[in-house]
């Protein structure tokens, strides 16, 4: 069984916009061997983009949309914020300034999971887990 952390655009699209998935993603999502995880990071970052009238979901219906899709939550814990120190950026390439990404792959790392994304700013992450889709 293989845990995996989905990056907050790759929950949206599999709830709302499954065209914008890749084959692979589908395939990841569907297969019954995975546990798939949402954060409350995520839940986070759409209640705020919620309340600045970026996104119609508040966070609440986000997690219940999750809930619904069969996703896990995973709770931020201290582990996960100290991961964030021990995070390896490759040299010469900048780390991703958006703080909810860095927490999310922070939590991937420190428990054990892939993070799956299609945030090009993750390539310059030096991180053995993240799955560039």
């Amino acid at each position: 069984m293989r845990e995996i952390l989905l990056d907050t655009h790759i929950i949206l699209w599999s709830l709302f916009e499954t065209e914008k998935l890749n084959k692979k993603v589908v395939d990841i999502l569907k297969d019954a061997h995975n546990e798939i995880f949402y954060s409350i990071a995520s839940m986070w970052e759409v209640s705020i983009k919620h309340n600045l009238n970026k996104l119609p979901l508040s966070g609440t219906e986000f997690m219940h949309y999750c809930e619904q899709a069969g996703f896990k939550k995973l709770e931020i814990d201290d582990r996960h914020i100290v991961a964030l120190e021990t995070l390896e950026v490759k040299k010469g390439q900048q780390a991703h300034k958006d703080p909810f990404d860095r927490v999310l792959l922070s939590q991937a790392k420190a428990d054990g999971m892939n993070f799956i994304t299609h945030d090009e700013k993750f390539a310059a992450y030096d991180e053995p887990n993240v799955w560039l889709v």
